[in-house]
């Protein structure tokens, strides 16, 4: 495996640069990239990858609930010589809606079964059906966080729209940690790799050299890692161990969700966690400056990549518990100390 990053995905590559959507390719024999649109979205659309079998396809991922996805998906799959009615499997590498949202819809028209790790399983009644349980813990959340009283509603409903668009699809096999895939013709294991989401998982064929990647690995951004109520109790610590795990396979090439394929996993897992610590240390100087600050505050001081108040609610939203699964990770280590209150306050240990 290469050591140094390098850009495997050069057609994507160079229809991420000029703003337009990738063509469908053939990624190895058998294997192929579709890139379906995630509405108003910067990460523009979502790599649904197609495994050819012996008796049909699989998909890795279906994309958004939209008709647009839907027919991006049909046209992708004819050009690849099939058909949505050809689907056996649809192997869901996380609950987020550009990854599951068509997944129902795929298994309605075409039988196949859908798979998805427990832990986010578990998390869909709540997400996307009876929301108002959600809505509340997120805005108890925000108030907590010191997020304004006029801007609490537009942030607490803030991707909430979603959910009167989505019919959940209740998996049928949930996927464990390290489990073989029942994919003919191919060796693709199950990596659990929380932190983007508490079941999120990675494939890894050991014989073909691919690790499909999901949102836990993308080549030019970091996932989001927010804490909220749907997330394990230090998420970004669990994200940081789910690194380490996959920094530990040798795949030739890496098949994201988002943006392009790459090689090089180990050096884009060293610049992810190096991301990490220099944030870490951006929040730690911000609290040497303001003691007692509280998290919205806190991220309000910090560096994004346009004006924060540019940026829409649910950008916000995930700036904010960004930020809070930061914190969270520096009391585990010992670095800060929370004063319970609302909001809560922000103090470096002594």
């Amino acid at each position: 495996m290469p050591a140094v990053f390098t850009v495997t995905g050069t057609a994507q590559k160079e229809a991420w640069d000029r703003n337009v959507v990738p063509p469908v390719e053939k990624v190895r024999p058998g294997l192929w990239s579709i890139p379906v649109p995630i509405p108003n979205n910067p990460l523009r659309y979502v790599s649904v990858y197609v495994l050819e079998l012996d008796n049909g396809v699989a998909l890795v991922d279906a994309g958004w609930p939209t008709d647009d996805a839907w027919d991006a998906l049909n046209a992708g799959l004819t050009e690849t010589g099939g058909s949505i009615s050809d689907v056996r499997a649809v192997v869901v590498t996380h609950l987020h809606p550009d990854h599951y949202g068509l997944a129902g819809r795929v298994r309605e028209t075409s039988g196949a079964w859908v798979g998805l790790h427990p832990a986010d399983a578990k998390l869909l009644e709540a997400r996307y059906h009876d929301t108002d349980g959600l809505v509340q813990e997120m805005r108890e959340l925000f108030t907590l966080s010191g997020v304004p009283e006029d801007k609490l509603p537009d942030l607490a409903f803030a991707s909430m729209e979603i959910a009167a668009t989505l019919s959940v699809a209740q998996p049928d096999l949930l996927i464990e940690d390290d489990q073989t895939l029942e994919l003919p013709g191919w060796d693709f294991k199950a990596v659990w790799t929380p932190g983007h989401s508490p079941g999120h998982i990675c494939l890894y064929s050991d014989h073909q050299k691919l690790l499909l990647s999901g949102d836990h690995v993308l080549p030019r951004i970091t996932p989001n890692i927010s804490f909220h109520s749907q997330q394990f109790a230090n998420p970004l610590g669990a994200y940081l161990e789910s690194l380490a795990k996959v920094r530990a396979l040798h795949p030739d090439e890496v098949l994201p969700a988002h943006e392009y394929r790459f090689s090089g996993l180990a050096d884009r897992v060293d610049a992810l966690v190096a991301h990490h610590g220099e944030r870490l240390g951006e929040i730690e100087e911000v609290l040497g400056k303001s003691p007692g600050t509280s998290c919205w505050d806190i991220t309000l001081g910090l560096s994004w990549s346009r004006p924060f108040d540019d940026l829409p609610d649910y950008m916000q939203r995930a700036a904010n518990g960004e930020t809070l699964a930061h914190l969270v990770l520096l009391e585990h280590r010992g670095r800060v100390m929370r004063e319970l209150g609302v909001p809560a306050r922000f103090y470096l240990a002594e």
